[in-house]
């Protein structure tokens, strides 16, 4: 039988990468929230959108994807918040896409400038 350390090479494989996947999905949802933030606080500014239509997007998003989490009310206003956060600083708005959503959240209410 072969010792366990020779397929160590194999498990530093798997773990980077996974690593990596994981990287890139929390990159893609941040630039989703970055996206959606982008459009809500658009609209809300360019057009005749009231208060209601959020809660409009929120059903209508809810019943497209529905195993989507974060895409209420709450989320939907956070995910403007974000995007009018950072979009005018095009160094930090990079930036904030490296690092999770829930660190994103702490760090925006804790900032002003």
């Amino acid at each position: 039988m072969m010792p366990e350390e020779t397929f160590k090479p194999i498990i530093d494989m798997i773990e980077t990468r996974r690593s990596n996947a994981y990287r890139k999905v929390n990159e893609e949802l941040i630039s989703l929230y970055w996206d959606f933030g982008k459009f809500v606080s658009e609209m809300l500014e360019q057009s005749n959108w009231g208060e209601g239509i959020v809660d409009r997007l929120e059903e209508f998003t809810k019943n497209h994807y529905p195993t989507m989490k974060g895409f209420n009310r709450r989320g939907i206003y956070r995910m403007k918040q974000f995007y009018e956060t950072y979009k005018d600083n095009e160094i930090v708005s990079l930036l904030v896409r490296q690092i999770s959503w829930t660190n994103n959240l702490l760090i925006m209410p804790s900032t002003k400038t």
